[in-house]
């Protein structure tokens, strides 16, 4: 498990965001701009949950946050059936 950190970090990030950048695409043109005041473009606003940009954003980091947990808890239980690693 220690040998495949990185791993699980990047390969996690990349699938999770990938998969969250899909969703937020489909929520932002399901409910449009109408509920974000601002459009968020620029600089710090990018990354605020209440801008119609950070929204997607967030999503795109939740989903790579989760997406690692899994892929970790995956190589876990992976490792232990294969015998590498005691439970």
């Amino acid at each position: 498990m220690k040998n495949s950190v990185w791993l699980i970090i990047v390969a996690g990030f990349v699938t999770g965001m990938g998969n969250g950048s899909v969703f937020t695409i489909a929520t932002q043109l399901a409910i449009g701009r109408g509920p974000f005041a601002e459009a968020g473009l620029w600089g710090s606003d990018a990354y605020s949950p209440f801008t119609f940009e950070g929204f997607g954003n967030w999503v795109m980091i939740f989903f790579g946050i989760a997406f690692v947990w899994i892929l970790a808890s995956a190589l876990k239980l992976h490792s232990v059936l294969e015998g590498y690693q005691k439970d």
